[in-house]
């Protein structure tokens, strides 16, 4: 079992920056590969960027890259999304989730191959 829980959103205007958190518990963190997605109302829930275990490769979504950062500390149990530039497009309520059967190094864009999710959290871009 796998506890993820996000902290950090807010609301915000369009240009600023916020930072979210995923601290995560219940088995060794520094296996897992993380990942962030986002869900708008009306929408489906759709990737962000994804962390590898290991090398902790990174990768976005076309929609966030040059504008995001994923990170993840494993000291701290801790995964972050660091969101530069912020649009109001970007308004949605954003998940963490793990994967624990990555492999090292790999990365992972499908929703169905994270078995864990956190509660999410709202971030509101207002323009």
């Amino acid at each position: 079992q796998v506890q993820l829980v996000e902290s950090g959103g807010g609301l915000v205007q369009a240009g600023d920056s916020l930072t979210l958190s995923c601290a995560a518990s219940g088995r060794t963190f520094s296996r897992l590969s993380m990942g962030w997605f986002r869900q708008a109302p009306g929408k489906e829930r759709e990737f962000v960027a994804t962390i590898s275990w290991g090398d902790s490769s990174t990768d976005y979504a076309d929609s966030v890259k040059g504008r995001f950062t994923i990170s993840r500390d494993n000291a701290a149990n801790t995964v972050y999304l660091q969101m530069n530039s912020l649009k109001p497009e970007d308004t949605a309520v954003y998940y963490c989730a793990a994967n624990v059967g990555a492999i090292y190094g790999s990365l992972y864009y499908s929703s169905s191959l994270y078995g864990y999710w956190g509660q999410g959290t709202q971030v509101t871009v207002s323009s």
